[in-house]
């Protein structure tokens, strides 16, 4: 990686960002479709930061267990305090307890980067969370005699709230979708909410993720063996159901489809669809409030022809530069490439590199610049 790193370094000249570091992540094996979730992770900003401070606020536990928290705490600390630009780490320590912690990572088969993102965000809730009620349960047993004396001044403190923890990746990447239901015979809606870390798009040949997202939260009708119980009427009736994005997350993570059971064949196809996503994306026809504006950072691209075996490399923009990261190797690409990870508008395509997860960060509200 030396020649590489030193090519990288080259490439960009003075232009280098201030602080910035590009590191490649060394193969274990398999684990490619870990290092290509960590690099686009890495690569979310407010995220990164957030880690970086819970490590410099925590590094001093005395219980510091590890854990898949601290390990990737650890790991991102590392790289960001490297005195080289460039080079290649190994996130041994971070694999290890991976693969300790989920049987699902433990073997050498290929795995699916998405199932790693959804394991990774969960897991690191759990533990921020437990942190959390940890640290409520030592202030509430520590010091009795304080607080008896402090005892009346906040008497609602205790037990009034009990909203669930709302944690740093909640911020950054909690979205909330509510599925309405409007019985056709009395027009009653009935709305659920349901939280999500990120959205996973039917996909179609030929298409763009702006049509994605109008089929995601397109109106379905129910009826026949499909009506709906109204509790109003009382009664199963014919309802409309529609998917609508309600609170719009900081960071949209879209998960494309792309591996599809076929009943005839009794296994899984990669759908190879050319599906068109955009640099900046407006969310318009999924919220009342209309045309949110995100622009593209990440991109984690599955490489192979079927879904149990090839490679994940990711696409990252940092300031303003477009980086390719293959596991140890990290090179400059021309923003123009991004588009050649599409997909293929043809069934049998020499192309195998396609789009599989795409990290979006909200330009704020009402920002139309």
């Amino acid at each position: 990686m030396g020649a590489a790193g030193s090519k990288l370094e080259k490439a960009l000249g003075d232009q280098f960002p201030e602080g910035e570091r590009y590191f490649g992540l060394e193969n274990f094996g398999n684990t490619c479709y870990c290092n290509s979730v960590l690099q686009a992770l890495y690569f979310c900003v407010p995220f990164r930061e957030q880690l970086l401070e819970y490590y410099s606020s925590n590094k001093n536990g005395v219980d510091a267990e590890d854990n898949l928290l601290t390990c990737l705490a650890d790991l991102f600390t590392q790289i960001s305090s490297q005195k080289k630009k460039t080079g290649v780490i190994a996130p041994k320590r971070f694999v290890q307890r991976l693969k300790k912690q989920n049987e699902l990572f433990r073997s050498y088969m290929h795995q699916d980067a998405h199932e790693f993102l959804n394991f990774l965000l969960n897991e690191l809730v759990d533990i921020l969370e437990k942190e959390a009620q940890a640290a409520k349960n030592d202030a509430e047993t520590s010091s009795p005699s304080e607080k008896t004396a402090n005892g009346p001044k906040n008497p609602q403190a205790n037990g009034v709230k009990k909203e669930p923890l709302v944690t740093w990746v909640h911020k950054n990447f909690q979205g909330i979708l509510t599925n309405e239901t409007r019985c056709l015979r009395c027009e009653t809606v009935t709305a659920r909410d349901e939280t999500f870390f990120d959205l996973s798009l039917d996909i179609e040949q030929n298409s763009s993720i702006t049509s994605c997202l109008k089929n995601f939260s397109s109106t379905e009708t129910l009826n026949a063996e499909d009506k709906f119980f109204c509790d109003k009427c009382c009664s199963l009736q014919e309802a409309q159901k529609r998917m609508k994005i309600k609170k719009p997350p900081h960071i949209l993570v879209i998960h494309l489809k792309r591996f599809k059971y076929i009943e005839q064949l009794g296994r899984y196809k990669k759908l190879s669809y050319r599906v068109v996503f955009p640099l900046e994306l407006k969310l318009s026809n999924t919220m009342e409030d209309a045309d949110l504006e995100y622009s593209l950072f990440a991109v984690v691209v599955h490489v192979g022809s079927g879904p149990n075996h090839g490679h994940y490399v990711s696409l990252v923009k940092s300031h303003n530069h477009w980086l390719f990261f293959d596991d140890e190797n990290v090179e400059m690409i021309d923003e123009s490439a991004v588009q050649t990870f599409f997909g293929s508008a043809q069934e049998f395509s020499s192309n195998t590199d396609h789009g599989y997860i795409l990290f979006y960060e909200s330009l704020g509200a009402g920002n139309k610049s």
